[in-house]
């Protein structure tokens, strides 16, 4: 299991496809080659204090290790973000779980998340009448 360590490889799945499968959200990413699969874990800090969030990682990485060899594409990037219910989830559901993520970002029925719009000029006028500028 190859993993995913800086940070532009995942930004590129996050602004790849998602899908959520209970207690986690998968991002991916095609890279349009024949190398193994690559996973990516993100546990933010609103989620516990560091010993929660690295046994939260672990389990992770061991349901990955299960469920990546039936489920994964290889050329693929993945990213997990978890959240706090991943700790409590018994494993088999967290495989599971991983399994039918991963499954729903092949199956084309998820797509890719909308960028950011650059310019606020763009959004509509204010029930108010105001523009963002006018405060």
């Amino acid at each position: 299991m190859d993993r995913l360590v800086k940070r532009k490889d995942f930004l590129a799945a996050a602004s790849g496809l998602r899908a959520n499968s209970g207690p986690l959200l998968l991002q991916g990413r095609d890279r349009a080659d024949e190398a193994p699969a690559r996973i990516g874990l993100t546990v933010t800090k609103k989620h516990g204090n560091a010993v929660a969030r690295n046994r939260i990682r672990r389990r992770l990485r061991a349901a990955v290790r299960d469920a990546l060899p039936r489920a994964g594409k290889s050329g693929f990037d993945y990213v997990i973000v978890a959240r706090r219910a991943a700790l409590g989830t018994p494993f088999a559901d967290l495989v599971h779980d991983i399994e039918r993520g991963i499954a729903r970002l092949h199956s084309g029925s998820r797509r890719p998340q909308k960028p950011a719009r650059a310019d606020a000029a763009q959004r509509p006028p204010r029930a108010d009448g105001e523009t963002l500028h006018d405060q």
